[in-house]
């Protein structure tokens, strides 16, 4: 099977480089993995003591996150290297001053999996969630390098737990141990034989738990709130801007404020987005000398500041409920302590599950539940309060990851 794996991985390379001529990010995803190498050779030499940690993208970067940088606290002189899979975390996290090293994991065939060991030469290597690659592991395991899993999650439908997915399992042994969120993965590797397991949680808790801890001191935002019940919705899409703005021109009242931050910037849909509100607007790229007191919605058409933003929220909105991929970072509203509105996509994501249950998050299908929860989270301050606090009391209660991780590394 791994011979059969490999010839896969050499056609999907070959197919990768047809598709650059036709696709922006495969184009970023084959040329930036070119570039992997000399870079750890610029930075890296035998000497160097190095830890090293993967992520497939952004997401999981997030989880990786508060375990690198409590590492470069305990162990300042030792080398970190970090790798992503996908062009959307290695864009935007390319320059994370926390790393020497930064670069695309290269395509797993045999040949790179030796190169890059060979450079790197890790005295430990950490994964994040679910980044399986059966050649990079097997060599993981033949060198005896430290291997742990962070945050990881299992479920049944996975090839490891399929009457053929033996030797898929048979990489799994690359790893000392696995740090899972639930007690479902554990369950899942103990029916395979692996007892190396500690059930510690999600290390997201612990970073967006910090959030609340730093400066999110916005000034344009507390002028533009200037005290009002504020609605802050976040990573939106199309769908649910129609939902949000149906609210705004037809049931909201002028003591009620509304900040929106699209998921993607594109100047003509926030062009469009704009038009189609009949309240006062602005945005962030046209504050200028302007009076953001005098507004009641303010669209944030620049990335980056969302996460300060929701410190702001009386109510928050996520975005992408209505999405295939499913609703984004419900986290970092939750650690504001700030009640939570959704679409109906989210199924595949504990903590949002955890969420609704708990009546922290409230999901809406269409327009007229959303103005009516609207209407009651904005008037009615108790209700609004307690699914704060029950949000707020959720994050807490789930840090402490982080830690669990820390001291098995000591």
């Amino acid at each position: 099977m791994y011979f059969l794996y490999s010839i896969l991985v050499f056609k999907v390379s070959l197919g990768l480089k047809i598709i650059t001529l036709f696709n922006k990010k495969i184009r970023l995803f084959v040329e930036g993995r070119k570039q992997s190498f000399s870079k750890l050779q610029e930075v890296i030499s035998e000497k160097d003591s190095v830890i090293w940690m993967h992520c497939a993208s952004l997401g999981e970067f997030e989880q990786g996150r508060p375990i690198l940088e409590k590492l470069r606290e305990k162990y300042p002189a030792k080398k970190i290297v970090l790798t992503f899979f996908s062009p959307s975390g290695y864009e935007i996290r390319k320059n994370y001053e926390i790393a020497d090293v930064v670069c695309y994991l290269p395509i797993d065939s045999i040949k790179n999996a030796k190169k890059f060991l060979n450079l790197v030469n890790p005295e430990t290597a950490i994964f994040v969630k679910y980044e399986f690659w059966p050649n990079l592991l097997n060599e993981l395991n033949n060198r005896k390098i430290d291997t742990i899993l962070v945050s990881g999650i299992f479920r049944k439908n996975q090839l490891f737990f399929k009457w053929y997915g033996g030797w898929m399992q048979n990489s799994l042994k690359a790893f000392s141990h696995f740090f899972i969120q639930d007690e479902i993965s554990k369950s899942l590797l103990k029916s395979i034989d692996f007892t190396n397991v500690t059930v510690c949680g999600d290390t997201r808790f612990d970073r967006v738990y910090e959030i609340t801890k730093q400066n999110n001191q916005l000034d344009f935002i507390s002028e533009f709130k200037n005290d009002s019940l504020t609605l802050v919705a976040g990573s939106t899409w199309k769908e649910d801007e129609d939902l949000l703005v149906n609210y705004i021109n037809n049931h909201a009242t002028s003591d009620q404020k509304f900040i929106i931050a699209p998921h993607n910037i594109i100047a003509k849909d926030i062009e469009v987005l704009k038009n189609s509100i009949s309240k006062s607007v602005v945005l962030y790229s046209e504050i200028g000398a302007k009076n953001l007191k005098d507004f009641q919605v303010f669209i944030i058409d620049t990335i980056g500041i969302l996460t300060k933003i929701y410190s702001y929220a009386d109510i928050a909105y996520v975005g992408g409920g209505y999405t295939k991929s499913g609703v984004h970072n419900v986290l970092e509203p939750a650690t504001f302590g700030v009640p939570i509105i959704i679409g109906p996509n989210f199924h595949k994501f504990n903590e949002v599950i955890d969420l609704v249950k708990k009546e922290a998050c409230f999901v809406v299908d269409d327009s007229q539940k959303l103005s009516v929860l609207l209407s009651e989270l904005f008037n009615e301050n108790q209700k609004r309060q307690k699914a704060g606090s029950s949000a707020l009391n959720y994050v807490k209660n789930k840090t402490g990851a982080t830690t669990k991780i820390i001291n098995y590394l000591k």
